[in-house]
Order: structure tokens, then C-alpha cells, then sequence
């Protein structure tokens, strides 16, 4: 990781952002699922003109796993408890019912954003405005605007291509704090025969969350800083003019951790999700899909899905499914 910026103060996230494209008022000033009006029906369609075999995956993270589930640093992964099992039938607990059937039944206390998830439009922000300039203030107590919710009602369907990084480099996993932009993007796509193009849905495969299960769970958050997207001007513009409409990634922050030029955390957040309302979904199982891929070259699909409806919700866990 480059430490250009050992012994500088990090800048405001105002001052790095300066005079970078917004798309507020774009779709209007009520709008709140931002880049996802891209995907109007001729979109769809392209997606499904992707399916070629019939191939599905299912691309989310297992929920209470017994090793814990990757989260950010200071979240807990999620917890479920029987509350009602064989054991309370045995002891007299149970409640009888006509015809006499017993029954299951558990309860599961997470972070909304401790699995494979979407971040609503107005997680993150600087200057007291959220995506599209709604005031900040609209955040308290719950989301009233840009929640996870209008994303879930509307959902995600589109083209999909998956870029797999990892596998571009030689490598099972990529370093800590190890990075990449979008012309390394476009190199690795037409590495694997494809090319990323005008509102795709866009996948990127680190390795880092699939190794979370691999190796001990102090190693993994010993230091922490992941590998991924880095800020750049260029990279930003790119987005813009590319109209990308989400960001996928087997991560847990969708971009390098701290920008290693200056020093300024997460800038991708208020750079593309907050300017340009492009949407993130985070901490994303793509291992299964990535072999596949490699192994009958198709690196493009249909990519569906829908978070949970969860009113006011700064994200919701999702299982994006993928048909090829």
C-alpha cells in the first residue's frame, strides 16, 4: 500500500470531491434510487438476451455462520435464536395443537448491513446533504429520504459482467489494501474476452471475502484495510460517463478501505453513491460464479435482485441471483 500521505493532513471530503459530476435533480428532485432509472425495459431485456444456458447462483453470504460472518470492523455479525424447538415439546413447554403438529420456530439479531446487502442511497454523506440534496437531517430516527426502501420496491435487474481481479493477477486472493482503477478494469475485461459497457451492473471479484473463511479471523481484521476500487478523478468520471448503475463487490466497503493518497476513508461512498447515486452491494460471495466464468468464458449474465423492504432502512441483506 502506498503511503503518500504519511505526514499530511487528509483533506475534507468537500475539498477531494471539488467540481466532480453530481446527478442530483437528474430524474428529478424526488427521485431516490438514482443510476437504478438506467435500467428501464430495453435494459432488462439486454440482460436477459445475456442468459445463455440457464445457469443460476445465488450470490449471497451465509447468515450466522459458524465461524461469524464478515462485517465492518465494530459490527457484529448476526445471531439467531431457537425460541421454540423439539426440546420445549420434550419439557412440557410446547403448545398443544389441534391434530397435534410441533413446530420450529427462531428469532436473528444483525446489523441490517452484516450480510451481503444494498446500502441505501443516503448511508453516507458529507456537508449535511445526503444523495440528490436532501438535508441530512432527514437521517434521524430512520431514512425518510433515499432509504434502502425505494431501491427495494423498485429492484435491480440488468446486465451483469463480472471482472475478476483476483484471477487477472495470478492470485487466489488479492493483498491488503491492494488496488485498482478502471483502466485496470477494462484491461482485466478484455483479458477475459468481454467489455464493460454503458449501464452495466458491475461485479468485481477480489477473493477477500470467500478467504474470511479460510483463515483465522484475527489475521483477517489484524490491520485492516481491504483491497479494491481507489479514489481517482478519472475513475470517478469514468463512472459518470459510463453510466454505471451498481457496484458489486466481495468486499465489505466496495473500495480500498483509506485511500492511500490521501488518507481519506471510504471517498467512493460520497464520490459515486452519494453524487452520482450509484448503488453499492457489499460482502458478496462471487467465488462460485468466478469459476464458472473461467471455466466456459462468460463473463456476462442477467443479475437480479431485491433487498428487503425495509422502511427507512440505511441497507437491507439481499441474495442477488445470476442467470447465465
Amino acid at each position: 500500500m502506498c503511503d503518500a500521505h504519511a505526514g499530511k493532513p487528509v483533506p475534507h471530503m468537500r475539498e477531494l470531491l471539488e467540481g466532480l459530476p453530481k446527478n442530483w435533480g437528474r430524474w428529478g428532485e424526488n427521485d431516490e434510487v438514482g443510476a437504478l432509472n438506467f435500467l428501464d425495459a430495453a435494459e432488462v431485456l439486454r440482460g436477459v438476451a445475456s442468459v445463455k444456458s440457464g445457469k443460476t447462483f445465488t450470490l449471497q453470504v451465509q447468515m450466522g455462520h459458524p465461524k461469524g460472518d464478515p462485517v465492518w470492523p465494530g459490527r457484529a455479525g448476526a445471531q439467531r435464536f431457537n425460541i421454540m424447538d423439539k426440546g420445549d415439546f420434550l419439557c412440557g413447554a410446547g403448545k398443544e395443537s389441534p391434530g397435534n403438529h410441533e413446530f420450529a420456530d427462531d428469532v436473528m439479531i444483525m446489523y441490517l448491513q452484516g450480510s451481503t446487502q444494498y446500502d441505501a442511497l443516503g448511508h453516507v454523506w458529507y456537508d449535511d446533504h445526503i444523495y440528490n440534496g436532501y438535508d441530512a437531517k432527514t437521517t434521524a430516527g430512520s431514512l425518510k429520504k433515499a432509504s434502502v426502501l425505494p431501491i427495494a420496491e423498485r429492484g435491480i435487474v440488468g446486465r451483469g459482467i463480472l471482472i475478476d481481479m483476483a484471477r487477472h493477477r495470478g492470485k487466489e486472493v488479492l493483498d491488503k489494501g491492494e488496488t485498482f482503477d478502471h483502466r485496470d478494469l477494462m484491461e482485466a475485461a478484455r483479458a477475459q474476452g468481454c467489455e464493460i459497457t454503458k449501464h452495466d451492473i458491475l461485479l468485481i471479484r477480489t477473493g477477500w471475502i470467500g478467504s474470511y473463511y479460510r483463515r483465522e479471523k484475527e489475521e483477517f481484521y489484524a490491520d485492516f484495510i481491504e483491497p479494491g476500487l481507489t479514489f481517482s478523478r478519472e475513475l470517478v468520471e469514468w463512472f459518470h460517463e459510463m453510466e454505471l448503475v451498481n457496484l458489486v463487490t466481495d468486499t465489505i466497503a466496495n473500495e480500498v478501505t483509506a485511500d492511500p493518497e490521501t488518507g481519506v476513508v471510504i471517498p467512493l461512498h460520497c464520490a459515486l453513491m452519494r453524487n452520482l447515486g450509484v448503488t453499492f452491494t457489499e460482502i458478496t460471495a462471487l467465488d462460485t460464479l468466478a469459476q464458472d466464468c473461467a471455466a466456459d468464458g462468460q463473463w456476462t449474465f442477467l443479475y437480479t435482485a431485491a433487498p428487503l423492504k425495509v422502511v427507512g432502512g440505511s441497507g437491507a441483506p439481499v441474495n442477488p441471483v445470476v442467470i447465465k
